[in-house]
């Protein structure tokens, strides 16, 4: 004999949606009918909400920078942040003698503004070694000779033909001027495949006269030219202010300065 059922309760399942689950499901909901209580079955298709994180796909990870990243970063540096020195030069070896060229940096002076100017220029040593053998430099004997940016110009500009000469006193208007003497020569070679640089030192303070040359060919002063033009900017300073150009005041670099006066000139 059956025994009567209360039907005013519906039972609902549960069913757990996993987290990585993306594909929506029916769920099936039971129900019973008000007359026979006999479970029947429709299918209605409820919203699911789902959450799936997966934070290291797109939140960027912080990695601890380098000494050298730190060192240098991507804004220009000022005059008085610069980078480390990094020392360069150019070595010719011949069986006489050898030559080293080497830039020289200019000086820089602060002002009150906070803004910096050259206050001295820089320069390209010559450095002249005798040779003691065969492939082998006394550079215990070496006389330096400095190149000015203009006598720089001097030897940029020279010609297959010619020639020029350049005197140098390193105590000029002191007590000691004319006891270092200085005498660079530089000539072109009778064949024509170069010039031969010659260097003469009289100290007379340690008692020294050394003459030292070298030649140097056509190749070579070529290479010497080039590298004489690339670092014209960078002794003269002007690197520093093409980097300290900014948008908002490249208008006001004339005006600034009364030495220069563009305005006025084109204004009169």
């Amino acid at each position: 004999m059956l025994q009567p059922h209360s039907c005013s309760a519906t039972t609902k399942s549960s069913i757990t949606i996993p987290n990585d689950a993306f594909t929506p499901k029916f769920i099936p909901l039971r129900r019973y009918s008000s007359s026979s209580c006999i479970p029947t079955f429709s299918f209605t298709l409820q919203p699911l909400s789902i959450t799936c994180r997966h934070s290291n796909l797109y939140e960027p990870k912080s990695f601890p920078s380098s000494p050298q990243a730190q060192r240098y970063s991507a804004q220009p540096a000022s005059v008085g942040t610069l980078p480390p020195r990094v020392f360069v030069g150019h070595s010719i070896y011949k069986g006489k003698a050898a030559l080293t060229v080497s830039p020289k940096s200019p000086e820089f002076q602060s002002l009150e503004s906070g803004a910096f100017k050259v206050s001295k220029e820089g320069s390209v040593l010559l450095q002249f070694a005798p040779a003691v053998g065969l492939r082998q430099y006394d550079w215990n004997r070496k006389q330096v000779f400095s190149l000015s940016v203009s006598e720089l110009g001097t030897l940029i500009s020279l010609g297959a033909r010619e020639s020029f000469e350049f005197f140098h006193d390193p105590n000029q208007g002191r007590s000691d001027e004319g006891k270092i003497r200085k005498v660079l020569k530089v000539e072109p070679l009778m064949d024509g495949s170069g010039h031969l640089f010659n260097l003469n030192v009289q100290n007379k303070l340690d008692n020294i006269d050394e003459n030292i040359f070298i030649p140097i060919t056509k190749a070579e002063l070529a290479v010497l030219s080039s590298l004489f033009n690339f670092i014209m900017p960078y002794l003269l300073g002007w690197h520093t202010f093409g980097n300290s150009i900014k948008p908002d005041n490249s208008s006001k670099v004339n005006s600034d300065n009364p030495r220069y006066g563009g305005d006025y000139e084109w204004n009169r």
